[in-house]
């Protein structure tokens, strides 16, 4: 255990930071992913970490990654894949859902994904930013919920937050990257999401079909392996 409290082994970053390095979602990085060889173990340290995600690296080198929430393994999800290409400097990713291809651009790392990969979320348009704001806490209902409005819809500027509303500690999700890869190909634009309490996603849908999500990724604390 290291002086952050994670086992060693495991970095730790901050994925979608703002424009001033702050906030963006916390994500585990477990590099050796073998030592955590099966579900139940990846599951259980997913849920003593307590962070949204956790990525175990299968293969470093081939990008195989698997990704658990605190309470449920993910096929696919933004913020640990743009997390973890930042971290080990990949090109590739490989998901069971299909390769993930990312790519490096001055302070912002980008992934290229397919809408259909992304979990299901509701999308729900909001009359104003300020609207957004003001929520206490996750609105009523059932189900993954994305929030968002308009602060300047000629320039692509979007307000959002997220609420999981599932029977795990994740109240708010901070800054979630298939949300808004689902949202940029509802509209058919590229967009500049604040989410949370400002974190920056930025996305750009490609004639393909496909969506690119991108940000900005800060190390916390190195594991020794990282160091």
């Amino acid at each position: 255990m290291n002086d952050f409290g994670v086992p060693d082994g495991i970095d730790v970053l901050r994925v979608f930071c703002g424009p001033d390095g702050r906030h963006g979602n916390a994500l585990g990085v477990v590099r050796e992913g073998a030592a955590y060889p099966d579900e139940a173990s990846r599951q259980a340290l997913a849920r003593t970490l307590g962070f949204s995600e956790t990525v175990f690296v299968d293969d470093p080198e081939r990008g195989r990654v698997d990704i658990y929430t605190p309470g449920l393994r993910l096929p696919f999800a933004g913020h640990p894949l743009v997390g973890a290409a930042w971290l080990l400097d990949l090109e590739i990713l490989e998901l069971p859902v299909g390769d993930v291809f990312a790519r490096q651009d001055g302070e912002f790392t980008w992934i290229t994904a397919r809408p259909e990969w992304a979990p299901p979320r509701t999308l729900e348009r909001y009359a104003s930013a300020a609207e957004v704001e003001a929520l206490t806490g996750p609105p009523p209902g059932e189900g993954w919920l994305y929030v968002w409005a308009w602060e300047d819809e000629a320039a692509g500027r979007v307000r959002a937050r997220a609420f999981p509303r599932r029977d795990d500690s994740i109240v708010e999700d901070e800054a979630t990257g298939a949300a808004a890869l689902l949202l940029s190909a509802a509209l058919g634009r590229a967009l500049n999401i604040r989410q949370g309490r400002g974190s920056q996603i930025l996305t750009a849908p490609a004639p393909d079909g496909t969506v690119e999500v991108g940000g900005r990724v800060l190390l916390v604390n190195p594991s020794p392996a990282g160091v």
